[in-house]
């Protein structure tokens, strides 16, 4: 588990493509002064696991899964990532709850500066969009946000967004402040949500099934 507060930039410094998967390895010696073989480490919002380390690298496997759905599979040596480690007992959840486990990405649509901060749009999937609320919680490339805007309920889902205002730390801590309008961003929405919504069409399928089977146990009594 992580929390969405960015430890350090890190840069990748080989992508070694190794059938479906990617040897990832990456500059980042905050992240690794305690890391260990099997450790998990954040890379913007993509949960990786530590499989060798040298005092200010590390490197990880990416699955061909996570390549399809992240932006990672179009990284490249100097990107950077936003990094941070595993969140340990008794921390503070300074951000909210991440687990590293996107659910896909979104495109910076526009941004626009403010006095001191920048406000940005990202487009957001149909499938995503019941999970993404006004003031609720979402991790952009790892970084833990708060909405500050959703397109209106009538918009169509095709065109469906969402907006997050950033201040200066996270404009230079993170890699959003170098992202520009057709950028594409990891996302993970609010684990919570994702709960909410898996409750619902659980409890839906099951009133389904109950009044469907209500015909079928009346006509068999009639029968009777």
């Amino acid at each position: 588990m992580f929390t969405g507060i960015i430890e350090e930039l890190g840069t990748v410094t080989a992508v070694e493509q190794q059938g479906d998967s990617v040897a990832l390895t990456v500059h980042g010696p905050v992240v690794v002064q305690d890391a260990r073989h099997g450790d998990s480490i954040a890379t913007s919002g993509v949960c990786l696991t530590v499989v060798e380390q040298t005092p200010e690298t590390f490197t990880a496997f990416v699955m061909k899964q996570t390549l399809d759905m992240s932006a990672h599979g179009t990284l490249r040596v100097g990107d950077r990532l936003n990094l941070e480690r595993a969140a340990s007992v008794g921390d503070r959840l300074g951000g909210h709850i991440v687990q590293g486990h996107i659910d896909g990405t979104a495109a910076v649509l526009e941004t626009s500066d403010g006095d001191g901060w920048r406000r940005v749009r990202f487009s957001l999937a149909p499938a995503l969009s019941p999970l993404v609320v006004d003031k609720g919680s979402v991790a952009l490339d790892g970084v833990s946000l708060t909405v500050s805007a959703v397109s209106p309920e009538d918009t169509h889902p095709d065109a469906a967004w969402f907006e997050v205002s950033l201040i200066p730390e996270t404009l230079e801590a993170t890699t959003l402040g170098l992202r520009v309008p057709g950028d594409r961003v990891n996302v993970e929405t609010d684990v919570l949500a994702r709960h909410v919504r898996r409750m619902l069409r659980l409890d839906a399928a099951a009133q389904s099934l109950e009044t469907a089977a209500q015909p079928l146990e009346t006509t068999g009594s009639e029968a009777r």
